[in-house]
């Protein structure tokens, strides 16, 4: 698997994915990844929840669970980061192996399992990143242990923890590898973990952004119902979306029937389906941030017109590597000035609108 091209493509592709995952963070621990060439254009840049971002492309949390690597990470260029996911707990997660490349598919499949150092050690090193002055929007994606008592309690420990870390914080119900956890996504299971959510942030001595990230099997009636859920309860946004457990029959490699959630390129159309629905059902006044499948500028720049104010990278990161980051923003400022865009904000829900 090309993961990080601009350092050793041809050793990593060796490695077992995991293997070859910790091997890349080590590298961005380090601060042996080249950093980025040049900043973001001035119309890439944008503000939201008071936040500055240099440009509206992120990296999706999974790729650095206990935020070992922020430092690295954003001088590659990101507009932003999303570490985690976090529990309250250390846990190994699921048994290995538990990452799969479908590489003919341009995906992944991981059943990881929310495995992590737990909340400590990811505090930790979020608070030493954070002495080092850098002022990038840093997203914190927080999770419950799979054999915890009381799930949402894990939500509201790791918010308290970690607020003032965080520029804003995502809570991740809508993980396929924790047994009953999307169950928590919608109906009054959702509606009183928020309550709990709006309660805690409420007490905050800083209050902070709170986001959702839902999955993308979540549709019609149930995904109104929780996109309502966000807006009564004043959410910052929505993440769309999750990996899918879905296994579409266009898939051709031999890992393609793995457990676990799917990822890539298959993904992508789903996703922008999503988009699409979510920013209609919310009438285009819910922020919303736009992941799976986002492979190229082309992608992101769909995702944006569907309804998409911020985009993260994942899998296809984890392929094409640090250039797939560059190739993306000078993409889309490129595709902003050939359709007559200013800023990046005017191009958010173009589609969408025009659709209605």
């Amino acid at each position: 698997m090309p993961l990080l091209s601009d350092i050793g493509a041809a050793a990593l592709r060796r490695l077992p994915p995991e293997t070859a995952h910790g091997v890349a963070l080590g590298l961005l621990r380090r601060n042996l990844v080249s950093a980025a060439e040049s900043a973001p254009p001035p119309s890439l840049h944008c503000t939201l929840w008071g936040l500055e971002f240099a440009s509206p492309l992120g990296l999706a949390a999974g790729f650095d669970k206990d935020a070992k690597a922020l430092r690295g990470l954003f001088r590659l260029g990101f507009g932003f980061v999303e570490a985690g996911t976090v529990t309250p707990r250390p846990q190994a997660g699921n048994p290995r192996p538990r990452l799969f490349r479908l590489a003919a598919d341009g995906a992944l499949i991981n059943r990881m399992g929310f495995n992590g150092a737990g909340l400590e050690v990811f505090a930790g090193n979020v608070a030493r990143y954070r002495e080092s002055g850098s002022g990038a929007p840093l997203g914190i994606n927080i999770g419950a242990n799979r054999d915890s008592g009381d799930r949402a309690e894990d939500y509201v420990t790791c918010l308290e923890r970690l607020a003032p870390l965080a520029d804003y914080i995502t809570l991740n119900l809508s993980s396929p590898n924790t047994p009953g956890l999307r169950s928590l996504q919608e109906g009054e299971a959702l509606q009183r973990l928020l309550g709990r959510m709006t309660e805690t942030v409420a007490k905050l001595e800083r209050p902070v952004p709170l986001f959702l990230k839902l999955a993308p099997e979540l549709k019609d009636a149930a995904l109104a119902e929780s996109v309502r859920a966000a807006m009564d309860f004043d959410l910052a946004g929505l993440i769309l979306c999750n990996t899918t457990t879905a296994r579409p029959e266009s898939l051709r490699s031999g890992a393609r029937s793995e457990h676990g959630g799917l990822s890539g390129a298959p993904l992508c159309a789903p996703a922008q389906n999503m988009m699409r629905e979510v920013y209609r059902l919310s009438d285009g006044r819910l922020p919303l941030i736009g992941v799976g499948g986002i492979a190229s500028a082309e992608d992101a720049y769909a995702r944006i017109r569907a309804g998409a104010s911020l985009v993260q990278i994942y899998t296809g990161f984890i392929y094409r590597g640090p250039r797939l980051i560059a190739d993306i923003t000078a993409g889309l400022a490129a595709r902003l000035k050939a359709d007559g865009f200013e800023h990046i904000q005017r191009a958010v829900g173009v589609d969408a609108r025009s659709a209605a």
